[in-house]
């Protein structure tokens, strides 16, 4: 299992949200590439990089911190956030980044994730984002009668690479990831799934290391990480041992 330290980029800045809401942002990092760079340091493999003010705004907006990060560091890197049309998804593809995550355009342009797909086999990823099983879009800010799972079915009928899972209620609130939500979508698909959304301690990512036969292919986490909740060398010796022992 893979842990992905999230950058997420509002206004040029590292930040977190609380529960997706746009205006609780606590910032740790006023230079995301400086932050790269720290991560890569403590020995994480990959980063996992959000245009929040894209995904609102329907467009990259944070283009310029992306591509400082993107020289900065070495490690793979994974990009979502305002990616609405294959032209966005090979650009980025073009400047480096490894795999471009679709969120909205997956609800709204199935048909992109299709193409894209079929162009870039291997580098495309969908974010469903969900409150009480239900896919939110737009950076969050709708919520859809569109079941997670439902979606996630149809994303694995594209071909996708990975299907991010985000329980909203819980990312950036620290109160522990949705491990069961998680393990249902995983169990139903033959996509790996990428746990995102309230990962507080090691405890939450033995509670998903522990489900890993079910397909969980990463964990995301964020705040616990920025604020010391989680620390890097415990939790990396942790996945290791794990992978050594499969």
């Amino acid at each position: 299992m893979i842990l992905f330290p999230a950058i997420d980029l509002k206004d040029g800045q590292c930040v977190r949200l609380l529960r997706g809401d746009m205006g609780k942002a606590t910032v740790f990092n006023d230079d995301p590439a400086a932050q790269a760079r720290a991560f890569v340091g403590q020995g994480f493999e990959w980063l996992h990089l959000v245009d929040l003010n894209g995904a609102v705004e329907g467009e990259p907006v944070n283009g310029a911190a992306v591509d400082a990060i993107l020289k900065a560091v070495q490690i793979p890197v994974q990009l979502g956030g305002g990616i609405r049309d294959i032209e966005t998804v090979a650009y980025w593809l073009k400047r480096g980044v490894r795999r471009v995550i679709l969120g909205t355009a997956a609800l709204e342009n199935p048909e992109l994730v299709y193409q894209a797909c079929r162009e870039f086999p291997g580098q495309i990823v969908v974010s469903i984002d969900a409150r009480e099983g239900m896919v939110a879009s737009h950076g969050w800010l709708e919520t859809t009668e569109v079941k997670a799972m439902d979606l996630a079915l149809a994303m694995e009928r594209a071909g996708v690479a990975a299907i991010v899972f985000t329980d909203i209620d819980r990312d950036g609130a620290l109160a522990g990831v949705n491990v069961d939500a998680t393990v249902d979508l995983a169990w139903a698909l033959n996509t790996p799934v990428i746990a995102s959304g309230g990962i507080a301690s090691i405890a939450d990512l033995q509670s998903l290391l522990a489900e890993a036969s079910s397909g969980i292919e990463g964990a995301i986490s964020g705040r616990a990480l920025y604020d010391g909740r989680i620390d890097p060398q415990e939790a990396l010796a942790l996945l290791r041992a794990a992978r050594e022992n499969q």
